[in-house]
């Protein structure tokens, strides 16, 4: 497996209005557990400004040609080569066009595929945005199908760009000197969760298989399941090496969109921390109604804040749908 030292060291954390004493509170738990390399991504930028304005979105280089665009919505990847331009995730259609014009900046290669990883439409939305500016949309069948679906419901099919290109298990294809390589490993946040590895870089894109102590939604809707998502995220583990930086799709204020192994062996405990804790309520007589009503996570203080009922709805569901 190819590696590649993060050469730029300043990466910027989800909420833009954290000022530097607090990231460093925040991050200097998990700085030990990290590879030099991974330390240098988690390091600290301030809001990023062009002169004297300051944009409410943030576009940063990783490597020499991989990177991240935050503003709203799930965290989009990106690859730049002489070859192609490779993006991940589009966001909505209100923040995708600052995407398309900072990557304009820097490069006039074309865009080559557009990969989904998975159909909610923090994710999907802003694919419209890359219509006639991109060669393909990627994504796995059942992402495209559960993206399909939710717009014929929500009557705004003409409104989509949906993937032109599936998979099941395994995608893969190389641009330039990138392997790139999508792979599905089961139900677990969705039925059509991909991860999306660049190889020689050894990033993975995890899109929303990984919630950086957030709370996390789970669409029952579209097959969800969290039994089986602590699965696919031990087997994520077990996959890649202790050199491999995470991009999540999701983070809580005050935490960081990329990091390591170690973000998503807590993220297991965590899940495995609600089913077993909701199953523990239910046998004890609880009824749904209280039981949502829980503030707070047993052992698992570190996720804090609103959304608590997401999963915890989720986890209700599933159990007592045995």
């Amino acid at each position: 497996m190819g590696k590649k030292e993060i050469r730029n060291p300043e990466i910027k954390t989800k909420n833009t209005n954290m000022n530097r004493r607090s990231f460093i509170q925040n991050t200097a738990l998990t700085f030990g557990a990290l590879t030099i390399a991974q330390q240098k991504i988690f390091s600290a930028l301030f809001t990023k400004t062009n002169g004297t304005a300051r944009l409410p979105w943030m576009f940063h280089m990783m490597t020499d040609k991989i990177g991240v665009f935050t503003e709203s919505g799930g965290t989009i990847g990106f690859m730049i080569d002489d070859k192609g331009v490779v993006v991940v995730d589009a966001q909505f259609p209100t923040t995708a066009p600052h995407m398309i014009s900072e990557l304009q900046k820097k490069t006039d290669t074309p865009i080559k595929y557009l990969i989904n990883t998975h159909h909610h439409g923090d994710h999907t939305a802003g694919n419209i945005s890359f219509k006639g500016l991109v060669k393909h949309v990627v994504a796995h069948e059942n992402s495209k199908k559960n993206q399909k679906r939710v717009a014929i419901s929500q009557k705004n099919l003409d409104k989509q760009l949906l993937p032109d290109k599936t998979y099941y298990d395994t995608w893969q294809k190389n641009v330039g000197n990138e392997s790139i390589t999508m792979q599905y490993f089961g139900p677990a946040h969705t039925d059509g969760d991909s991860l999306i590895h660049f190889e020689n870089a050894n990033i993975v894109h995890m899109g929303d298989l990984m919630f950086n102590r957030r709370h996390p939604f789970v669409d029952r809707s579209a097959g969800a399941s969290i039994k089986n998502w602590i699965k696919v995220l031990h087997r994520t583990i077990r996959r890649f090496d202790s050199n491999t930086t995470f991009i999540f799709g999701h983070a809580a204020d005050g935490y960081n969109i990329v990091g390591n192994a170690d973000d998503l062996k807590k993220f297991a405990d965590y899940l495995d921390a609600i089913l077993k804790f909701t199953e523990g309520e239910i046998r004890a007589g609880k009824t749904k109604e209280g039981f949502l009503k829980t503030t707070s996570i047993p052992g698992q203080g570190e996720w804090k804040g609103d959304g608590i009922s997401r999963p915890l709805a989720a986890a209700w569901d599933e159990l007592m749908a045995k």
